[in-house]
């Protein structure tokens, strides 16, 4: 009943500023939050119409609150006559949604599914009360019938269906509310899936020494580019460069050596003929401490050969994206006894896993779990909300990011940023950090250049402006 009150008092903070209230009631421990967050604001002077979604009939904490409502001559209403609903939506401030809660399945029917066509259709402003109806709060699915929220108002944590879609489409902006559950009782359930935040970040990431040289950062090998696509290599170069890298190296193909001038001059370049000179590539990798494959290096049967030779033989970590995924489809035991980050998009690992794209959608963090398992690396599933994996069982939901980020080139500077940060860090800690970084700085360029103008090197440029101040020890 304290977590109640507290979930309730949580909810009516946010909604204060508004005057009149219509309160959607189901039967559960979510009507119950309902119910309180109707007294409180009562209390508080607002006006607000309760309505019942069901029978009046309340168990446990929620049979309390109704008690309590009873007891102070709180008159209640029936959702049996839509058409008064609809009416007191149209001139209430704010709709509260305490229909269904956490535990909802399947389709809505019957009268709560046209409450919740009410609400979508005429509701200013919605809150909904942990969830918003209709969403499955494990698997990211919703019912044809689902409410769509202005704000979501969600207790201890976030539900790990609200970050998937279609579901993170429907509940506006997300608080997640501290209503007093005590750390012991996530700490039995042994959770291993969590969000970045900023004190994870200034945790894991390394400090710099004051008396250093390059090579305490890093000797990168970045192999990539065919003609045409060069700028992949360029972008994941300096990237790398960007975020910290002592010395980046990018081994390109001969065909692009006319073009290296179009590289920062920071960068080394390495012109190979990735044909020819397989053998070659493979035994220099192990010289490097970090390698990046795949950017912008094209489809041929060459790359297979290549980046075949190179599992062999590397010893140092490698980080394998773009093109580079593709090559691996073919022979992905390969991996399993190296230090590997994969940096797949949905397309990229249904390859990878013989399924197709919408499979991936639909069963994000299971397939990144199996597979990561599998094989013994670290997966960044990239896409809105990116999912990364170690081998171990543990999951990271990035929070940081945003449309204007789907541009091309955009994957290219998280993979040179993945592998600057994995030449300082374990591969799940890199990974982590890497996908939070690249995202905070394309929040910034999206804040400066609004998300339509974003372009990779934005996210590049982005970076000086978010990176821990304080990392010299």
């Amino acid at each position: 009943i304290v977590l109640m009150e507290n979930a309730a008092s949580s909810c009516t903070r946010e909604i204060m500023g508004f005057d009149s209230f219509v309160v959607l009631v189901g039967k559960g421990n979510n009507g119950g939050d309902g119910l309180a967050i109707s007294r409180q604001l009562i209390n508080a002077g607002k006006n607000v119409e309760i309505y019942l979604v069901f029978e009046d009939e309340f168990s446990g904490d929620a049979k309390i609150n109704r008690d309590i409502l009873k007891s102070m001559n709180i008159p209640v209403k029936s959702c049996g006559d839509l058409d008064k609903l609809i009416l007191d939506i149209k001139t209430s401030d704010c709709v509260v949604d305490a229909i269904f809660g956490t535990g909802i399945k399947g389709e809505i029917t019957g009268i709560a599914k046209d409450v919740i066509k009410a609400i979508n259709e005429y509701s200013k402003y919605t809150l909904s009360v942990d969830v918003p109806s209709g969403i499955n709060s494990d698997t990211g699915e919703v019912s044809k019938a689902t409410v769509k929220a202005d704000k979501t108002v969600t207790f201890a944590a976030y539900k790990r269906g609200m970050l998937l879609y279609p579901a993170a489409d429907f509940t506006g902006e997300v608080v997640v509310a501290d209503i007093q559950i005590p750390d012991i009782a996530f700490d039995k359930l042994g959770i291993k899936v969590n969000t970045t935040d900023e004190e994870f970040v200034l945790k894991t990431m390394p400090k710099r020494k004051r008396n250093s040289h390059k090579g305490d950062y890093g000797k990168i090998l970045v192999i990539g580019g065919k003609l045409g696509m060069g700028g992949a290599v360029m972008l994941s170069s300096l990237a790398a460069l960007k975020m910290g890298a002592g010395l980046v190296t990018a081994c390109i193909p001969n065909e692009l050596k006319d073009y290296i001038g179009e590289l920062p001059y920071e960068v080394m370049t390495m012109p190979m003929d990735f044909k020819e000179d397989a053998d070659k590539i493979a035994d220099l990798v192990n010289n490097y401490d970090v390698v990046l494959f795949g950017n912008g290096i094209g489809r041929s049967e060459e790359i297979f050969t290549l980046l075949e030779k190179i599992l062999d033989k590397i010893e140092v970590p490698i980080v394998i994206d773009a093109d580079g995924l593709f090559a691996l489809s073919k022979f992905p035991e390969k991996i399993s006894d190296k230090k590997v980050i994969l940096t797949p998009h949905s397309m990229e690992m249904a390859r990878l896993l013989g399924v197709d794209a919408e499979t991936v959608e639909k069963n994000r963090f299971e397939l990144s779990k199996e597979f990561s398992e599998k094989y013994n690396v670290t997966l960044v599933l990239k896409g809105n909300h990116s999912i990364i994996t170690a081998p171990d069982g543990r999951q990271n939901i990035n929070m940081t990011g945003n449309s204007g980020m789907a541009t091309a080139g955009s994957g290219d500077v998280l993979a040179g940023i993945v592998a600057s940060l994995l030449a300082i860090c374990e591969p799940y800690d890199a990974a982590t950090l890497a996908v939070h970084f690249h995202g905070k700085a394309g929040d910034f360029a999206k804040e400066n250049l609004t998300e339509t103008a974003v372009m990779a090197g934005d996210i590049i440029a982005g970076l000086p402006h978010i990176l821990p101040v304080e990392n010299t020890k």
